[in-house]
This record gives C-alpha cells, structure tokens and sequence, in this order.
C-alpha cells in the first residue's frame, strides 16, 4: 500500500471516529441544548490549538456482547491546547457514545491525560457528560473512577484542576468534581447527583423531579458544590477562560502579572460606607473600589451570599479576596460560609495568590441549628486555613470585628502580616449593646432610670472600645487609615511581601477541622 493510500485510509478512519456515537445521536445531543464533545472543546481552547490523543482508543470488553459493539474513542475525548497561548489539557466524554459511560479503557484515557498534566504542570478541563458507570463491564468501571479520584487528589494543590458539568453526573462520577478545584454547572443541562430520583423514591418515598435534586440552581445555591453558573455554554466557556486569567499554571508560578488600571470612578470608596453604623452595604462594591479596572471576579456568588471571595487584581497583581457581607445575614459566619471561605483560602494559599481581607462581622452566627450542624468544626476550617497560609496576608476591618470573628477574619494573631482599620472600627469582645448589658448589669438595674444609665453606659462602652484604637495602640493594628488610602496600602503591603518566607515546623501534614 503505498503512502498516499495509507494517508487516505487515515483520514478515513479519523472521518469514522469524529462521527462519535453517529449522526443520530449528534442530532439528539443537539435537540437537548447540548454541544458535542469536540464542539465544546474547542469552544473553550483557543482556535486551532487543540491536538487530540488516544483517538481509535476501543474498549476490551466482551461481556453481554460488548464484543459485538463499537464504542468510538470508548466515550471520551482527550488532548491538549492552549487558552490565551498557555499550554492546558482537556478532556470531554461524549455522550453520543454509549451516553459517555465510563469503562476501563474510558477512565484510561483521562487518568493519562491527568498524568500528562500533573507531570508538565499544566491546568487540567474535565467536562463531564456521562450516564455513569459502565455497567456490562463490572468492576472494571468501578476500578477506573478510583484511578481518577487519586490523580485528583494527587493533583490538588499542584497544578489548577477543573470540572465542567455539562450533562447528567451521577453516582460515584461526582467524587472527580468534588476533589477539584473550581465546578461549572449550566442551567437546565448539569445534573449532579449521588442517587438519582427513582432510587430516592424507592428508598425514602420522595418524589423530586432530577432538576429539584441535582440540578444547576441546587449546587450553585444549595449545596455548594458548584462555583460558577452559567445560563448557556457558551457564557460557562467564558467564565473558564476568565477564571485562567486569574490563576497561576501551578503550584511553582505566581499568576500572570497585567497591566495595572485604576478603578472605576464610580467607586468611591469614601461614599460606600453608610454614616449608621447599623446599615448594610455591598462589600463588593469595597472590593471593586480597590481592585484594577474594579474588575472582581467572584467565585460561588450563590452560595453562603453572607461571606464574598473571588480574585480581582491591584496593580496587575492577581488578589485573593475575602470579605464579610453587611447585606446578608449582617455578615455573620456561619457553617457554609466558614467551608466557602476556608477552601477558598486554601486554594490561594497552595497556588501564591495573596489573600485580601475585609472584615465587617458581629461574629459567628448562634442558634440550636448552627450549633447542631457543627459551627465550632466549620468554624474553625476559616482559622485553620489562615493560620497555614503563608502567602502575603493583608486585613483591613471596615466596622465591627466583635469576639471570635475579629479573631477569625485573618487577625494580626493569626500571623496576618498587615493590620489595617479604617476610624470605623470597631474591635471588641461584643457589640456596645450587648457589652454594656452585661458589664453594668448591676448599674442598670438599681438605677432610677434604667434605660437612660443604659444608653449612658452603652455610649461609654463604645467611647472606651468601640474603636480602633485601643488594638492600635497594643501593635494588634498596624495602622488606622482613611478609606482613600487603602488601595496604595494594598499595593505596598503586596509589593514588599514579594519575598515572604515562613519556616513551618516539619510534619507530614496538619489535620484540618474536616
């Protein structure tokens, strides 16, 4: 057979195997509101860029006359490209083939392409699209998810690991997502679930449709599983690509440096502050008066609405944010918010993103309900993740930083390396009300006036501590500032942190509050 034969008989074969699970099942994939698999990869890569490995891949499987069956690049898509001209590695099942279910040629293919990234310290994009464990082939199915839930883990904290669901993910598939970094769900077309709604209905009785269960909404809101949500794919691609521009390659990187901007001038950052003490504010608007461009980028904008984190850049340098939200719940901390706030410090932390905090919080929240959901054990997932962060560590109290959350949000005791408060602090054990209550009890209650002695003593209380000034003048705060200066502050508190270095006894590894 002479070249030019063995070229056509190639291109052939290619021809064959680009069909997936063939024209029927692309035209059903499509009149679901789904992209293919190769569509969406190159919806995400830059144009051109991707090169596809494993490609005439096929399954070993025999049982229940699989042998009989055809299953193109066994459900999966795998290669690598760029994003913005920077190498990543991709894979995508596809569900027109045997609906993406998972093999143990399938889980091949990923945990090579997993392999392949963790050694040439590139992201890794992991969109799923499957109906779940290859059942005709047993175990085998079972054996690949474990070789892909230890690569995650041995991934983690090495290079960014990121899952796009875009289809049904169910059953043991969902642990992948869970252990990476950053998930994408759309709306109407991720489902995620551990069990779906027929066996919940047959165990426990309820009937709940997939949407109510596992849909898009419920983990961007709900449960806290996904990051980003999006109302098409297309918007879900560019959430990724913009996401990337944020974060550094791996662990050994710092996060590409741009141009520094200046913030818009509709965020003054003198006017956002109310003059009551009492009222709400957007902390993001605090954010995006300091942030370059006030571009801010916020991760899990859905869920635990009462902590805010994502990145934004001051001076073109990529920013960790993490701020309390006056507008819900007064900015308290609570069980999910404590998870959000702390895996968020965490995933800053391992890739050198400096983390920024702006505290305004009464505290934790109380309750028979949080206390029996475990907010001592999440709470201290927040303390846990600053306390090991040894990237540069920046906090500025805007108001009120009362008791175990002044000590929590990144305080100078939790070896924050600037202490920063605007004359609107408020540093206390408690708030004046509750203080003042507790303290001059005995005053009140003798006096012949108790609700004048009382406002009397609660005045007092917040003359005498209600400020920051008594933690300035004991070295807790570094400085008192005025609103105005607090973007140049951050700017110089990064820049001369460049070269942080922090000696940690040596251990295996810590044992977080799980």
């Amino acid at each position: 057979m002479s070249l030019k034969r063995n070229i056509l008989d190639l291109r052939k074969r290619k021809e064959i195997v680009l069909q997936g699970g063939g024209e029927d099942a692309i035209k059903k994939q499509a009149a679901m509101g789904k992209l293919t698999a190769r569509e969406r990869i190159e919806g995400i890569l830059d144009k051109g860029s991707f090169h596809e490995y494993d490609m005439f891949v096929e399954h070993q499987s025999k049982d229940f006359d699989m042998d009989k069956k055809v299953l193109h690049g066994d459900g999966v898509v795998i290669g690598t490209g760029t994003v913005y001209g920077e190498p990543v590695a991709i894979y995508a099942q596809d569900f027109t083939v045997a609906g993406g279910s998972l093999g143990l040629m399938h889980a091949r293919k990923i945990t090579k392409i997993m392999d392949h990234a963790i050694k040439m310290r590139m992201p890794i994009i992991g969109i799923n699209d499957s109906g779940g464990a290859r059942i005709q082939e047993g175990v085998d199915s079972l054996a690949g998810y474990g070789e892909i839930f230890f690569r995650n883990t041995q991934a983690s904290g090495v290079i960014p690991q990121l899952s796009v669901i875009l289809g049904p993910c169910a059953g043991g598939a969902v642990y992948s997502p869970a252990l990476t970094d950053f998930v994408f769900v759309v709306d109407n077309i991720s489902k995620m679930f551990i069990t779906g709604p027929e066996v919940v209905k047959t165990v426990l009785g309820e009937e709940v449709s997939m949407e109510d269960l596992g849909g898009a909404r419920v983990h961007a809101c709900i449960s806290g599983n996904a990051h980003f949500f999006a109302s098409t794919e297309a918007e879900c691609f560019e959430q990724i690509k913009k996401l990337l521009t944020f974060i550094p390659w791996n662990n050994q990187r710092k996060a590409k440096a741009f141009p520094s901007k200046a913030p818009k001038a509709e965020y003054n950052i003198e006017k956002i502050l109310p003059a009551d003490p009492t009222q709400p504010y957007d902390v993001r608007d605090i954010i995006k008066a300091v942030a370059d461009d006030s571009d801010f980028f916020e991760v899990q904008q859905d869920f635990a609405q009462n902590i805010v984190v994502g990145f934004g850049r001051v001076d073109g340098e990529t920013i960790g944010f993490v701020a309390n939200q006056p507008l819900v719940l007064a900015g308290v901390l609570d069980c999910d918010s404590a998870d959000k706030a702390g895996r968020f410090i965490r995933f800053c932390d391992a890739f050198n993103i400096p983390i920024v905090t702006f505290e305004d919080m009464p505290g934790y929240l109380p309750g028979v309900e949080q206390e029996h959901m475990g907010v001592i054990r999440h709470g201290a997932k927040v303390l846990y993740a600053y306390s090991e962060a040894t990237v540069p560590k920046v906090t500025v109290i805007l108001r009120k930083a009362y008791g175990g959350g002044y000590i929590a949000m990144n305080s100078r005791h939790l070896k924050a390396d600037f202490m920063f408060a605007w004359p609107t602090a408020e540093i206390a054990v408690m708030g004046p009300e509750g203080a003042a209550n507790i303290i001059f009890r005995k005053e009140i209650k003798e006096s012949a006036n108790p609700e004048e002695t009382r406002k009397q003593k609660v005045a007092e209380y917040r003359e005498k501590f209600a400020n920051p000034y008594v933690a300035a003048s004991k070295g807790y705060i570094d400085s008192v500032i005025e609103p105005s200066e607090t973007r140049l502050l951050l700017k110089h508190s990064i820049e001369v942190s460049g070269n942080k270095t922090v000696m940690t006894p040596a251990k295996k590894h810590g044992i977080p509050p799980f």
